[in-house]
C-alpha cells in the first residue's frame, strides 16, 4: 500500500508531503484546486512519461517519491530478476530536470522506465472518470472475463505458444519465399552446373593445353629446325663431329712433345662426347615432335570450351571455374535442404498450432463459464447503484478455425440495457456518462477483488450520480477497502464521509505565485468541509447538523 507521497516542484505543487493509512481515504477540494495534479504525480511513479512542462519552477528539478509497503505481495522474484534490493518498505522516485530528462529509481537504484512501470502497475491502479471509455475496448473487456475466469497462468502459457507459432509461421513464410526464388533459379543453376560438370575441368589443365597446342601448331617448323641442327652435328660427311675428330688428331700429334696441349686434348674429347649426346638428343626430339592436325584441333576445341566458360562466369582461370562449379553444387544442395527445412518446420508449426488450439479452447471454455457469473455480479451491483433493471450482457464468440490473437481465439462484446424491454446495444451507444461510470465501478470492484492490487485510486468515480446512489457507491468503495487501500477523489459529500481519513486540496496565492497544497482534516474541519459541500461556502446550521449525521459524530 501507499504509505507516503512526497512531491516537489510539480505543476502547481511547490512542496507537498502526505502520509496515507490503509483502508479508505477521501480527497476533496474546490474545482481547479489541483486534486488531479496528485494523480499526475502518482502517474509518474508508475512509469508515465513527463517533460519539463510539468515543472512549476523551470530552473529547478521536479522530484516525486512514493513509499510503499510491499510485504505479503510476493514481489521478491521481481526484485531478484531486475537485480534490485528488496525492502518491505520500498521507495519509488522520479526526477525530471529542467531540460526535460527523466530518471527513475527503486530503493535508490537507477532503473529503466519500463521496470518502474511494471513494478508500479503491481502496486497501484489509477481509475479516472475518463477511463470509462475503456469499457468499450475489447482488450479491456477480455481482461475482465479472464480476471474472473482465473486465466492468468493459462494466458501466459498461451502467449508463449502463440509467440512460438507466429515465429514459426514467419520462418515458413521466409523459407517459402526463398524456395520460390530458388525454384525460379534452379533450372538455370542446374544448366550451369551440368555444363561445368560435363566439362570435367582439371586444375592446371589450361596451361598444359596452351603449351601443347603451341607446339602442335608449330610442329613442322620445330621438326625441320631439329633435323637441320642434327645434320650439322653428325648428318653429312662434313659435319661438326668429323671436324672435331680432325682437330683431335691434330692436337694428339703434338701432345707428346708439347705436354701443355694435353689439357686442351681432354677438353676436345669432352666436347666430342657432349656434341655426340646433343646430336642424339636432337634426333630424339625431332622424332618426338609429331605433326597431328587432329590432336591440334581437339586441343583448340577444348581450350575454346574453357575460354567460353571463363567468359560466361567472368573468371580468368580453370581453378576459378572449379570453384564456381562447387558453388553451384552447394546452391543446388541448399535448394534440397530448403525443402527439408520447410517440411520439418511445417510439421513443427502444425504441432504448435494444435497445442495453441487446445489452449485457446480451454480459455474459451473458462470464459464461457465465467460470463454468467460476471453478468450476475454486475447486475447485483448495478441494482445497488440505483439501476434496478440494468443488465450487462457479454457476447463471446470463437473466431474461425486457426485464427489466433494474443489473448486467444475469441471475440468479446459488452452489450447493455438500462431499462426493461430495451434491446441490448453496445455500451457507447446506449449508456450515459453516469451509467458508464456505474458500470465501470461495478466491473472495477469485481476485478479489484480478484487482482489483489495493494492500492486503487478513484478519480471522481461519482461523476453523473448524486444522493442515495452516491451513498451506495461509497459503500462499494468501503467494501473494497476492507481488503486493500482505496483512495477516492470526490466532489460529493456522501462519498467524502466514507473515508477513514479525509484530505482537503486547496490553492495558495501570493503576489508572485499560485500553488496547490493539501492538508489532513481534523474531525471539526471535516464536519465543516462536508457541510460546505452540502450547502455552500457559508454552511447553515442544518448543513452542519447533516454533516455530523453523515460522519456519525
Amino acid at each position: 500500500m501507499l504509505q507516503r507521497l512526497s512531491i516537489r516542484n510539480y505543476a502547481l505543487i511547490e512542496e507537498l508531503d502526505i502520509t496515507f493509512s490503509k483502508g479508505m481515504t477521501t480527497i476533496t477540494g474546490e474545482t481547479g484546486a489541483g486534486k488531479s495534479i496528485l494523480l499526475g504525480a502518482l502517474a509518474l511513479l508508475i512509469g508515465n512519461r513527463a517533460d519539463s512542462s510539468s515543472l512549476l519552477k523551470k530552473t529547478s528539478k521536479c522530484v516525486v517519491e512514493g513509499t510503499f509497503n510491499i510485504d505479503n505481495y510476493h514481489l521478491e522474484e521481481f526484485f531478484k530478476i531486475n537485480d534490485l534490493d528488496y525492502e518491505k518498505e520500498t521507495l519509488l522516485r522520479r526526477e525530471i530536470n529542467p531540460e526535460g530528462k527523466s530518471r527513475a529509481f527503486v530503493n535508490d537504484t537507477p532503473v529503466n522506465l519500463s521496470v518502474m512501470k511494471e513494478l508500479g502497475n503491481r502496486l497501484i491502479e489509477i481509475h479516472s472518470q475518463h477511463e470509462t471509455l475503456t469499457l468499450n475496448d475489447s482488450g479491456f473487456q477480455m481482461l475482465v472475463a479472464d480476471s474472473f475466469a482465473g486465466n492468468q497462468k493459462l494466458l501466459i502459457k498461451y502467449l508463449s505458444s502463440y509467440k512460438s507459432y507466429t515465429s514459426a509461421i514467419e520462418q515458413l513464410k521466409q523459407l517459402r519465399a526463398e524456395e520460390e526464388k530458388a525454384k525460379k533459379d534452379s533450372d538455370y543453376y542446374q544448366f550451369l552446373f551440368n555444363e561445368l560438370d560435363e566439362a570435367a575441368l582439371k586444375s592446371g589443365e589450361q596451361q598444359t593445353l596452351e603449351q601443347e597446342l603451341e607446339i602442335l601448331n608449330n610442329s613442322e617448323e620445330i621438326k625441320l629446325a631439329l633435323s637441320k641442327a642434327g645434320t650439322v652435328i653428325n648428318g653429312d660427311e662434313e659435319n661438326l663431329l668429323t671436324a672435331l675428330a680432325t682437330v683431335l688428331q691434330t692436337i694428339q700429334s703434338v701432345a707428346k712433345v708439347f705436354p701443355k696441349a694435353n689439357e686442351i686434348l681432354e677438353r676436345i674429347k669432352s666436347t666430342q662426347i657432349e656434341l655426340k649426346d646433343i646430336g642424339n638428343e636432337l634426333e630424339s626430339l625431332e622424332q618426338d615432335v609429331i605433326i597431328d592436325p587432329k590432336a591440334a584441333e581437339f586441343m583448340a576445341d577444348r581450350l575454346d570450351v574453357i575460354y567460353k566458360l571463363q567468359q560466361k562466369h567472368k573468371v580468368n582461370t580453370v581453378d576459378e571455374l572449379i570453384s564456381v562449379h562447387a558453388g553451384l553444387s552447394e546452391k543446388l544442395m541448399n535448394m534440397t535442404s530448403l525443402e527439408d527445412q520447410i517440411r520439418v518446420l511445417e510439421k513443427s508449426s502444425a504441432e504448435i498450432r494444435n497445442s495453441l488450439k487446445l489452449l485457446a479452447q480451454e480459455l474459451h471454455q473458462k470464459r464461457e463459464k465465467a460470463i454468467p457469473e460476471i453478468e450476475k455480479n454486475v447486475a447485483t451491483l448495478l441494482r445497488d447503484l440505483g439501476m434496478k433493471h440494468a443488465i450487462l450482457k457479454i457476447e463471446l464468440n470463437a473466431l474461425p478455425e486457426d485464427q489466433f490473437r494474443t489473448n486467444g481465439s475469441d471475440t468479446i462484446k459488452f452489450l447493455f440495457s438500462a431499462n426493461k424491454g430495451v434491446e441490448y446495444r453496445e455500451l457507447n451507444k446506449v449508456a450515459s456518462g453516469g451509467e458508464l461510470s456505474r458500470v465501470m465501478l461495478a466491473v472495477k470492484s469485481i476485478i479489484a477483488k480478484l487482482s489483489g492490487l495493494p492500492t486503487i485510486i478513484f478519480d471522481e468515480i461519482d461523476t453523473g450520480i448524486s444522493g442515495e446512489v452516491a451513498h451506495k457507491v461509497g459503500n462499494i468503495l468501503v467494501d473494497m477497502a476492507r481488503e486493500r487501500q482505496v483512495i477516492a477523489i470526490t466532489h460529493l459529500p456522501q462519498m467524502a464521509v466514507k473515508g477513514e481519513e479525509h484530505f482537503f486540496v486547496y490553492k495558495n496565492t501570493d503576489k508572485e505565485l499560485t500553488t496547490t497544497a493539501i492538508k489532513k482534516l481534523s474531525k471539526a474541519e471535516r464536519v465543516e468541509e462536508v457541510a460546505k459541500m452540502l450547502s455552500g461556502e457559508q454552511p447553515t446550521k442544518a448543513a452542519l447538523a447533516n454533516a455530523r449525521e453523515l460522519l456519525g459524530v
